[in-house]
């Protein structure tokens, strides 16, 4: 059985700084697109909500999604009544999008208990607003119709819904063309009503053409994205902006890296600063190593907090809005704690949240100042797939 998504990449030997990694390719009928400056679309009065689509397949969702895979383990044991009261709570306060996966521990039960909560005690029209996205993430075995069908049935029933409301499918091996199998049953089970819309997460840009050309209708793709993880506005963007593709984000807060928590510390220091005590800050600190160091992520971090403190929000809300404004992306992942921190403050500033040409510039500074990690990495999921 293949290793969860996201633990795959704790697992993977330290990134090599300085290595050249040549796979970032493009598909056949797409021009190649050499690294080409960030660019940012500052964002006047825009709506929290946006629909992704392909064809007639589209879904409304929040463009701050609260991500669940800190309920895996590793954060903190979550108690079940703690984090389904927590998700009433963001639900209420209109963050009412939740990513998931397969292998992300309870998640899918959670949301389960959490969506019969919703039908009992909301209006019809709440219940609306409300959406469950989840991953499917199978070893790279034959997919057959009957076992892609019997995957989604287990997610469809642990969620207590008819309809998953987005499936986003992972493959691990592109050498094995046997996601093309995958996603045609997904195409077929959402024709059959069990699935509104199918998307992807962490494809790279090569495939997803190659899937777009197949007449596969996804309507987005997950993918690490973050002020210091700019590799999908290198290749990735202009394609999806030519598809209508649209992008979702993880890894756009770090982990929690990007916060004001770990403003001027020194980490090479034992026990002087906060620890690295879960696996998404383990993670996140790897790719901190591979874009310049702690140095210059700290300058990143001094960045930020000027901006933050100019609009009276915090160091996460700027890092979302940055990325929001990014060509391609309608929405971005900030994980959730549920039970045991709660950031509902912080996600819904960011909606009010302009940032303008000034602030821009001073981002854009120190990023240049960081190494290009789609030479260093690959492109968008590369990170799972290295040798």
């Amino acid at each position: 059985m293949a290793a969860t998504l996201h633990h795959a990449f704790s697992s993977l030997s330290p990134i090599r700084l300085g290595h050249t990694k040549n796979n970032a390719r493009t598909g056949p009928q797409w021009r190649r697109l050499g690294a080409r400056p960030v660019r940012c679309e500052v964002a006047v009065g825009e709506s929290r909500r946006v629909t992704v689509s392909n064809g007639g397949d589209s879904l409304d969702i929040c463009r701050v999604l609260n991500g669940m895979w800190q309920t895996s383990g590793g954060w903190g044991r979550i108690d079940r009544d703690d984090a389904v009261e927590a998700m009433l709570r963001y639900a209420d306060a209109g963050l009412s999008t939740f990513d998931m996966a397969d292998h992300y521990g309870p998640a899918e039960d959670l949301y389960g208990i959490f969506i019969n909560r919703v039908r009992r005690e909301r209006p019809p029209d709440f219940l609306e607003t409300v959406k469950g996205l989840t991953k499917w993430v199978p070893p790279p075995v034959k997919m057959t119709s009957s076992y892609v069908s019997e995957s989604i049935n287990v997610s469809r029933k642990r969620m207590d819904v008819p309809s998953l409301d987005m499936l986003q499918f992972h493959w691990w091996d592109y050498s094995n063309s046997g996601y093309l199998d995958a996603l045609k049953h997904l195409t077929d089970l959402k024709e059959e009503g069990k699935i509104k819309t199918v998307a992807l997460t962490n494809f790279d840009t090569e495939r997803l053409q190659i899937i777009l050309e197949k007449g596969i209708p996804v309507v987005s793709n997950q993918v690490q994205h973050s002020i210091v993880d700019m590799r999908p506005q290198q290749q990735m963007a202009e394609l999806c902006q030519h598809t209508g593709v649209k992008l979702i984000t993880y890894g756009t807060v770090m982990g929690g890296l990007l916060s004001e928590k770990f403003l001027d510390t020194n980490l090479s220091i034992p026990f002087a600063g906060p620890s690295l005590n879960t696996p998404s800050l383990q993670k996140y600190k790897r790719m901190v190593d591979a874009w310049g160091g702690w140095s210059l992520f700290q300058t990143l971090l001094q960045t930020l907090k000027r901006v933050a403190t100019k609009h009276g929000v915090s160091i996460p809300t700027v890092a979302v809005r940055y990325v929001l404004d990014q060509p391609a992306v309608a929405g971005s992942m900030v994980g959730v704690r549920l039970g045991l921190a709660e950031h509902i403050k912080d996600s819904n500033a960011v909606f009010s949240l302009v940032l303008d040409e000034e602030d821009v510039s001073s981002i854009l500074e120190v990023q240049k100042k960081g190494k290009d990690l789609m030479r260093i990495i690959g492109d968008c999921g590369d990170e799972y797939r290295r040798a």
